[in-house]
């Protein structure tokens, strides 16, 4: 009995010196610099935008709102550009309106590839050829060249922030479809998959509790690698004069510069603002990425 008490207490010891979860997530991010300067540096934009579309006259970021060609101060703390827009309206309204193209254009990509790729993967065929191949013809074709021809076809009043979305997802399924496809096909053939088959859970049941919960890593780092090349993509498209014109998004803030060259009659605050906020976007989402990457690649990841 003395033994029996003395190994129950070690026991319960040792549980009480386990580390909480908190504390692991903790340890974990402190090794892992990059997810945890991309996370902060995305709290930052979200807390920046969330916080500016409560307390600013939304207004202000577009034309003929305040004085024009105001540079940085008091009153304008980013300065007013050629048009008469309020540059921190422009900020917060831009980063906001360019986020959500990159996450509903990554988002629907990344969705519409999950699902292709486990449909060709779990259930093979013909289904799998088909969807195999028509990625592997479309892979090859440069995604630049598609969405410039689709987006210079449109009638530039008829562009929208959700048009800029559906014209960036027509080419951003064909990734994340291969990827899923390649990581399904080795989770069908692991030994848990077996045994549920003899169990008599069916096709279904398989996808969405066996093998879907072990690869929402990958998912996960499918979908910021999807809304990095969104942003991106909505980014040059803005740029090249194909976005909706009157929407103060960061590409577009950009495109107007240039157009009324901004560096050359030193109004140097209108193009520099809008190029910072992209950088930090993307900044964010790399270094998430990299990140990621340790989650969802079994080869380098290790345990606390």
């Amino acid at each position: 009995m003395t033994n029996m008490a003395f190994s129950q207490t070690q026991a319960q010891s040792n549980d009480d010196l386990q580390p909480s979860r908190l504390t692991l997530i903790l340890r974990y991010l402190r090794r892992n610099k990059s997810l945890t300067f991309g996370l902060l540096l995305l709290i930052f934009l979200i807390a920046f935008t969330t916080i500016g579309m409560l307390t600013i006259d939304q207004d202000r970021a577009y034309a003929l709102a305040v004085k024009s060609k105001q540079a940085p101060g008091a009153e304008f703390l980013f300065g007013t550009d050629f048009f008469g827009r309020d540059m921190l309206a422009v900020m917060i309204v831009g980063t906001w309106q360019t986020a959500l193209i990159g996450v509903l254009a990554g988002g629907l990509g990344t969705l519409i590839g999950v699902i292709l790729g486990f449909v060709a993967a779990y259930f093979g065929g013909i289904v799998d050829k088909s969807i195999i191949g028509i990625s592997q013809i479309l892979v090859p074709i440069p995604p630049l060249l598609i969405q410039i021809i689709i987006a210079g076809t449109l009638d530039k009043r008829d562009v929208t922030i959700y048009t800029m979305a559906f014209i960036v997802v027509i080419l951003a399924w064909m990734g994340p479809t291969l990827v899923m496809r390649s990581q399904v096909l080795s989770m069908k053939e692991r030994q848990y998959v077996s045994v549920a088959k003899l169990s008599g859970v069916g096709d279904v049941g398989i996808i969405f509790m066996e093998i879907l919960p072990n690869l929402l890593p990958f998912i996960v780092a499918q979908f910021v690698t999807q809304v990095f090349a969104a942003v991106f993509a909505s980014f040059y498209l803005a740029v090249l004069g194909l976005g909706p014109v009157r929407e103060p998004l960061l590409g577009n803030i950009i495109w107007a510069a240039m157009n009324q060259g901004a560096f050359f009659n030193g109004w140097w605050w209108w193009p520099i603002f809008p190029a910072v906020g992209l950088v930090l976007i993307l900044g964010s989402l790399a270094l998430i990425n990299m990140g990621l990457d340790e989650l969802s690649n079994p080869r380098v990841r290790r345990s606390e």
